[in-house]
């Protein structure tokens, strides 16, 4: 008598399907203007896709928001003098180390946090997040967070509102650029801060946090199973003795925004990260 509706079941490891996804999305996004052709990469359009579970209009929709986003606060027009007094104290830095597998690494030392901008704050974690997505090498997409609190008090903790409009803008517009994040030797005292911020983050973000402790062995494992301890940073547990240099840093971040804004001139044909952009300086010993 009546019928069952027949479903198609969506399979993400049939090269065949995930590129009719694609397809479809980039069909239903229609035209855009220069910047967001050079933005919407196939490698751009799949992490949108896996961040909304391969949901065509839910992905359509969170593009065309990212898309706005970026027309109205321009993110790879951020300059490294504009934001240069938010690194002085080296809070937050693209490392000189990558991962086992070459991504970027992003370096956070919230106690050393030196400014009480909101504004400006939030457009230092772009600009850093502009500069480790576009120096990452072919084929990567995401990249890596170390965040030391050593010293950390709650004295230095985030404002709500910034703590919030920075998940909203990394989950919302760089999707799928996280692989792995250690919140290494967080006090005690952080845990409930914490347990107000984990209300910003999505499930996925939080399966992708680590809590280490340089005294707890097995936890110091997982740490060295992703960044190798002969690169990793002596502070972190590592033998490596390198520190943030300002002076140094402030000069591989001049000759990166060389290279950004050749990247996104209008009349560019590059694609970004992984398909034919201009090689960065590498500040990260070659690397989101």
């Amino acid at each position: 008598m009546f019928r069952r509706k027949q479903t198609s079941h969506f399979n993400s490891d049939d090269a065949d399907q995930r590129q009719a996804k694609i397809s479809e999305l980039r069909d239903a996004l229609g035209p855009m203007s220069a910047r967001g052709e050079k933005y919407c990469t196939e490698a751009c359009l799949i992490r949108y896709l896996e961040a909304r579970n391969w949901n065509v209009g839910k992905s359509r929709k969170m593009v065309e928001e990212s898309l706005k986003w970026r027309a109205a606060s321009r993110p790879e027009d951020i300059r490294w003098p504009e934001v240069s007094v938010e690194a002085e104290t080296g809070k937050m830095y693209r490392a000189s180390f990558t991962d086992r597998e070459g991504r970027n690494v992003v370096v956070m030392r919230p106690a050393k946090q030196n400014t009480s901008s909101h504004d400006g704050q939030l457009r230092y974690l772009i600009y850093t997040l502009e500069n480790a997505v576009f120096s990452l090498p072919e084929g990567l997409e995401k990249m890596v967070w170390l965040i030391d609190f050593t010293g950390w008090t709650l004295a230095n903790a985030t404002p709500i509102k910034t703590a919030r409009d920075s998940a909203n803008v990394l989950q919302n517009h760089y999707p799928e650029r996280l692989s792995v994040a250690f919140l290494f030797n967080p006090p005690k005292v952080f845990e409930a801060f914490f347990k107000v911020i984990k209300v910003f983050l999505d499930p996925k973000s939080i399966q992708k946090i680590n809590f280490v402790y340089k005294d707890n062995e097995e936890s110091m494992k997982t740490l060295y199973k992703h960044i190798d301890p002969e690169v990793l940073p002596v502070d972190f547990g590592g033998k490596n003795d390198v520190e943030y240099n300002h002076e140094d840093y402030s000069r591989l971040m001049m000759k990166d925004d060389i290279n950004t804004a050749s990247f996104w001139a209008e009349d560019g044909n590059q694609v970004m990260n992984g398909h034919s952009a201009p090689e960065s300086s590498l500040v990260a010993a070659k690397a989101s």
